[in-house]
């Protein structure tokens, strides 16, 4: 059987001989085709890329799939201790004692909250960016949201629900604005992030919170039992998320277990291939004392 490389040659030699007709010809000296070699040049180039297995293409990933775990904290958290309110007092910490939220934990199911999961890159996305306004809000001199998530592209409603002005500074970003009593602005946020950043006042300090921004929106954050999910994921490709938390002793907040089936590093990330339609769930994901700053 002729090999493509042969084949190709010889079609081409066909095409020359057509080319130069039946008849005779006087010629000084044999002049060379340009057309005609570049035609065998790719040929053989082509013929000699050619996949070994016909028609072999590399399967893309399809479908959608979600993941869904529960954060626990394998320790003792001790007591949070109280923030120190020496400005605006008559309405700082009025309602309630403010004390730090960096470490929350749920004293009967151990649950660990604000853990931030998020895919490092992702192929395909399902939902396109809502225009619908997440409101992040500011009150009694706290942050509502120890920690905010929203996607690039989507419009945050900046809010302060306090009879006292605050300087609201998304760290990370080019937004650091006073905001009035009683009033609010829209920002809409333009670039990703690659950890969650802190969000301050600098009226006053003691008040933080942390936000993080994903193109994707494929970024979840633990609830006050420990519990996440993350919804229509790309299924049928590997991807690699990011474990965050804000007081985790790993670098840059990355939190670090052992799960060696999910080949989780101490960067706090791991690895997993969903198929379509399929709803994982990880289970109980212990987190030692160790990897969290108590």
């Amino acid at each position: 059987m002729m090999t493509s490389s042969r084949l190709v040659v010889a079609l081409a030699l066909s095409a020359l001989a057509v080319a130069a007709g039946c008849g005779p010809q006087r010629t000084s000296a044999p002049v060379a085709d340009a057309a005609a070699a570049a035609t065998i040049r790719e040929g053989l180039v082509a013929a000699s890329s050619a996949p070994s297995v016909a028609g072999e293409d590399v399967v893309a990933g399809s479908g959608w799939a979600s993941l869904k775990g529960r954060f626990v904290f394998a320790g003792d958290p001790g007591q949070p201790a109280a923030l120190m309110i020496d400005k605006d007092t008559e309405v700082c910490g009025k309602v309630a004692k403010l004390f730090d939220r960096s470490l929350r934990v749920d004293a009967a199911t151990k649950g660990l909250a604000d853990v931030v999961v998020f895919v490092r890159k992702s192929s395909r996305v399902k939902n396109p960016v809502s225009e619908t306004p997440l409101v992040f809000d500011q009150k009694n001199c706290e942050f509502l949201s120890p920690v905010f998530v929203a996607r690039v592209g989507q419009p945050l409603d900046i809010r302060n629900s306090d009879p006292v002005g605050h300087n609201t500074n998304i760290d990370g970003t080019s937004f650091n604005q006073l905001i009035p009593a009683g009033q609010g602005t829209t920002y809409k946020p333009d670039t990703e992030m690659g950890v969650p950043k802190a969000v301050t006042c600098n009226i006053h300090p003691w008040m933080k919170a942390y936000m993080i921004l994903r193109k994707d929106g494929y970024v979840a954050v633990s609830a006050t039992d420990g519990t996440f999910e993350i919804a229509d994921l790309p299924a049928g490709e590997p991807l690699e998320f990011q474990v965050w938390h804000a007081r985790s002793t790993g670098p840059s907040g990355a939190v670090g277990l052992q799960r060696p089936d999910l080949n989780w590093t101490p960067k706090g990330r791991f690895q997993v291939t969903l198929q379509a339609d399929e709803s994982k769930d990880l289970g109980t994901l212990e987190v030692p004392a160790g990897a969290i700053g108590t």
